[in-house]
């Protein structure tokens, strides 16, 4: 039996960019980190060392600044379409191209009831992602968010579940539920692969985050998998354009802190916020 290389692909991994557009006295802001993976014909690099076919991952590095410059930087997914076909159209080996884009929220600092034309602030944990992936002449693009933090104090219950000898945690019909939400959808691919002016990429975004929201806020909710399912449902019931939706959701325990050493009861009030260990709930919701 033989022993062949199997899958390969590199790349620059996590390049910290941020871009400031000046056109104008209101600048705005991008800030971003950017991830670069290539694919193709780089089996000589592995099995002799032969690095003639090879793009360093310091121009990948260097490309993805001066795109920012010269393609400009506004909309994620559309920065990681052109990096992409870029790498796969212009560099010989490559075959295929993956680029994943963080992007970091920063908020303008209100002065006087408006905002400042070039003072932000940065807006918690919550971070806007895309993935694209473009191989020949078709490209796919997921969009999505990450750590988007959720709390409901009450409209949660946990009941019913499947007990056995090691079962110590009691039924609650009324609890906190609060998670950090990880959400990434697949946009519907036009039949020649292309993207560009085809999607309001900030809007779709946008919608979808505040359909996430709203859902989350208003399904009473038996488990926290009920919810993923009726948030990846409305997604797709308002977006025929959304081909699936992923969700991630650890559930960040709450546990009623107990009081009456103190002669005190607790109702729901006073809580200890777990860390860890925590469920993590995850659903794909998709078309049939």
């Amino acid at each position: 039996m033989g022993i062949v290389l199997g899958g390969h692909q590199y790349g620059k991994a996590e390049n910290r960019l941020v871009r400031i557009h000046r056109e104008s006295d209101r600048h705005e802001i991008h800030d971003i980190t950017v991830s670069t993976t290539l694919r193709g014909d780089f089996e000589a690099a592995y099995l002799h060392g032969d690095q003639s076919a090879v793009l360093p991952t310091d121009s990948q590095k260097n490309t993805a600044y001066a795109f920012a410059k010269e393609k400009g930087l506004r909309e994620i997914e559309d920065y990681a379409l052109t990096l992409a076909r870029h790498f796969v159209e212009d560099v010989e080996p490559v075959r295929g191209a993956r680029i994943e884009v963080d992007e970091f929220a920063w908020e303008r600092v209100q002065v006087g009831g408006e905002g400042h034309d070039h003072t932000w602030v940065r807006r918690g944990p919550e971070v806007r992602t895309t993935v694209v992936d473009v191989e020949g002449g078709s490209a796919e693009v997921v969009s999505g968010l990450r750590d988007l933090v959720l709390l409901k104090s009450t409209g949660s219950e946990f009941a019913g579940f499947m007990t056995d000898r090691y079962t110590t945690l009691a039924e609650t019909d009324d609890r906190i539920m609060a998670t950090a939400l990880v959400a990434q959808w697949r946009h519907a691919a036009r039949a020649d692969g292309s993207w560009a002016g085809s999607v309001d990429w900030a809007k779709s975004w946008s919608d979808i985050r505040q359909i996430l929201l709203e859902q989350y806020a208003t399904v009473h909710s038996r488990a926290l998998q009920q919810t993923l399912w009726e948030m990846g449902r409305a997604v797709l019931e308002a977006h025929p354009g959304i081909t699936e939706i992923n969700l991630q959701a650890p559930n960040k325990h709450h546990f009623a802190v107990d009081l009456s050493p103190f002669g005190l009861e607790n109702e729901n009030e006073v809580f200890f916020a777990a860390d860890r260990p925590y469920g993590l709930i995850e659903a794909t919701v998709t078309r049939s």
